[in-house]
């Protein structure tokens, strides 16, 4: 069967569509990583910040997965320190909280979001899992069967 010529032209309009609400979509993202100035690792330097480079492969690897362009907050035997990486050239920034709050005094644009705050999101919400994962295995255990009937099994 030959397609007429009215379904090639809802084809092609059909992927028009597509790609414009596909730009629409992206062009706030792209609008909104363009917008975010850049981290001047000078300026990290000068808040204090210590720089640390990547001596073996695993170092390297670790570095490269990083987010880059992003500081980020962690802890280390109990301290926290705040870490930005810098791929190409194999090495990271590290400070305390002292330096981090220099930094962000001078650029208040780069302020890493509240952790406490997402740490509290994330315990309650493990904590709503866990209940429905007890809900579940008490489910499981009563049932040996796990709902499964001799009629599901297509006897």
């Amino acid at each position: 069967m030959k397609p007429s010529p009215d379904s090639r032209w809802m084809t092609v309009l059909n992927v028009l569509a597509a790609l414009l609400l596909t730009l629409l979509f992206l062009s706030p993202a792209v609008a909104a990583t363009a917008a975010k100035t850049p981290i001047d690792k000078s300026a990290l330097s000068d808040a204090g910040f210590k720089v640390l480079t990547a001596t073996t492969k695993v170092q390297e690897d670790w570095v490269r997965g990083l987010p880059a362009g992003k500081i980020r907050a962690m802890q280390r035997t109990g301290k926290k320190y705040f870490i930005y990486p810098d791929a190409p050239g194999k090495q990271i920034y590290v400070g305390g909280p002292k330096e981090y709050d220099t930094y962000v005094q001078r650029h208040p644009e780069h302020r890493v979001a509240d952790s406490t705050q997402a740490a509290k999101d994330s315990s309650a919400y493990r904590a709503k899992r866990t209940d429905e994962m007890k809900e579940a295995s008490a489910r499981d255990l009563s049932d040996p069967f796990l709902g499964v009937t001799w009629g599901d099994l297509g006897w």
